[in-house]
C-alpha cells in the first residue's frame, strides 16, 4: 500500500476526496510518502535504515529497487508494530501470532502498571 500510494495517509485521502483528516501527526499540513520518507519527525530514528536502500532517500530508488523496497520494509515492520502509523485507526498491529484474547490480556496487564 505505501509503495501504491494507496495507503492510509493524507494525500491518499485528499487525492480521492476522502472525509479524513490530511495533515500528520508531526505536524505537516500533508502527510504524503516523500514527507514519511524525507522529513518525518515521527520516522527520523529509522531513516538510516532507509538510507540503506537509498542514500539520498530517492523515491523511486526506495519503492522500485530490491534494496530499497527492503529497507522500506523494515523501517514499515518496526514503526508499523509499535506506533500503528499508516493504519486506519492509528493503533498499533497486534503481533504476529497472537491471539485478540492475549492481545487483550496483554493490554489489560500494561494498563494496570
Amino acid at each position: 500500500q505505501f509503495r501504491t500510494g494507496h495507503a492510509h495517509i493524507g494525500k491518499y485521502y485528499e487525492l480521492f476526496n476522502i472525509p479524513e483528516a490530511t495533515d500528520c501527526e508531526c505536524g505537516e499540513r500533508l502527510q504524503a510518502r516523500e514527507h514519511i520518507i524525507r522529513a518525518c519527525l515521527r520516522y527520523g530514528e529509522h531513516r538510516h535504515i532507509l538510507r540503506e536502500g537509498s542514500q539520498n532517500l530517492v523515491k523511486c530508488d526506495l519503492l522500485g529497487t530490491t534494496e530499497g523496497i527492503e529497507a522500506v520494509e523494515a523501517v514499515l515492520r518496526h514503526t508499523l508494530a509499535e506506533s500503528g502509523a499508516l493504519t486506519k485507526t492509528d493503533t498499533p498491529r497486534r503481533q504476529v501470532g497472537m491471539s485478540l484474547w492475549e492481545e487483550r490480556e496483554q493490554h489489560e496487564q500494561e494498563v494496570s502498571l
